[in-house]
């Protein structure tokens, strides 16, 4: 019986890393899931609908991604957002920072993904330097002062830093009991608080944006950790994630892979570089969002106003290349992949993320109003 090799089980893993990502994209563009505009209604307008969205998809995720540890499908454990380094001072800062891009690059890195498979160019030039930001902070001058300053300030978490894993010895339960309840309490909690809105039941595209995007990562986590698992790679007969550039088991992110996208089309002909998880994600975001704008005849070219249009784009994407890499994720990637796995970081990250982001925007609504 011949064994499985990596280089088999990764076009299923890109297929269906793209194949989500693909569903996510023309689902966003239709019902507008935005994590920049879900804090910009909350604080411009006190509307918490695309804020209860988001949530409902944190909700859907931490359930499903639940249910996959607890069958034993998948194992937390070998995610990047459950290490036993809690990097309290990058979670905060990093996702502060992101918070800060996000809002003036009008949108985070999935937005930002989304609209340019609608047609806006804009976002193009945001793509670009969070591109290369972030791959400046993964290696890179940014990088040095990531893990020579930032990264100092951390505490070591002997069990881990998933709420299952902290609070299971305090309980005198299993984990497998605490990651039930607590994915129960906070999945059931976050669904309460949604639906507990008659304005959100009133709109279907609410409950279709959430339910899918938090499907999407639950269906991410399945792909990369479970199908693209070998127990035993044959040529370094160590375990392994098939096509994924951490090594590890990932879900979807998007910071790091528009790094890895720019570098793969860069080096093209290196033979090294190949299609991953995340840049297979990347790009199916794109391709997902545009086939929605060409059957709708919604799909437009967009481009700057002026200058400071510009000039706040760029910055933006600066921001969110530093700081989701420092973060170790974004509004989804943290937001709702590594708050799927009930990481207390990803929680920290969360919070910093709607922080940045609303502080930025009321500095800009002071700008507004004290501009003659």
């Amino acid at each position: 019986m011949n064994e499985i090799t990596p280089a088999q089980l990764a076009p299923y893993v890109t297929g269906g890393a793209f194949a989500l990502s693909f569903v996510f994209g023309a689902v966003a563009n239709k019902t507008n899931f935005c994590t920049m505009g879900a804090v910009s209604d909350w604080v411009n307008m006190g509307d918490l609908s695309r804020m209860r969205m988001w949530l409902l998809a944190i909700a859907v995720a931490v359930l499903g991604t639940s249910a996959l540890q607890l069958t034993g499908t998948i194992d937390l454990a070998k995610s990047i957002y459950t290490g036993a380094n809690f990097l309290w001072l990058s979670y905060s800062v990093g996702g502060f920072l992101f918070g800060v891009g996000m809002t003036l690059g009008s949108g985070c890195g999935s937005k930002t993904l989304v609209r340019i498979g609608a047609g806006n160019l804009k976002s193009v030039v945001v793509y670009v330097f969070l591109g290369i930001a972030a791959y400046m902070t993964l290696r890179g001058l940014f990088g040095a002062f990531r893990v020579g300053v930032l990264e100092k300030a951390s505490i070591t978490l002997a069990p881990g830093q998933s709420l299952p894993s902290l609070l299971s010895p305090w309980l005198g339960l299993s984990g497998e009991t605490s990651t039930a309840i607590l994915a129960a309490l906070v999945g059931g909690g976050l669904l309460a608080f949604v639906y507990a809105s008659r304005q959100f039941r009133a709109s279907f595209d609410y409950t279709l944006g959430g339910v899918v995007t938090g499907l999407v990562v639950v269906g991410g986590w399945y792909v990369s950790g479970h199908l693209g698992y070998l127990a035993e790679d044959p040529k370094t007969l160590q375990e392994a994630f098939v096509a994924t550039n951490s090594g590890r088991m990932e879900a979807f992110s998007f910071v790091a892979p528009l790094a890895y996208s720019l570098e793969y089309l860069m080096f093209w002909t290196d033979q090294s570089k190949i299609l991953t998880y995340g840049i297979a994600s990347a790009l199916g975001v794109i391709a997902g969002s545009a086939a929605y704008a060409i059957a709708t005849r919604s799909f437009r070219w967009q481009g700057f106003r002026d200058a400071e249009d510009t000039a706040l784009h760029m910055l933006g994407g600066i921001l969110m290349g530093f700081g989701g890499i420092t973060a170790l994720g974004c509004t989804v990637g943290q937001g709702i992949s590594g708050f799927s796995t009930l990481a207390l970081g990803s929680m920290v990250t969360f919070l910093a993320i709607v922080a940045g982001a609303a502080a930025t925007m009321k500095v800009q609504y002071w700008r507004i109003m004290n501009t003659g």
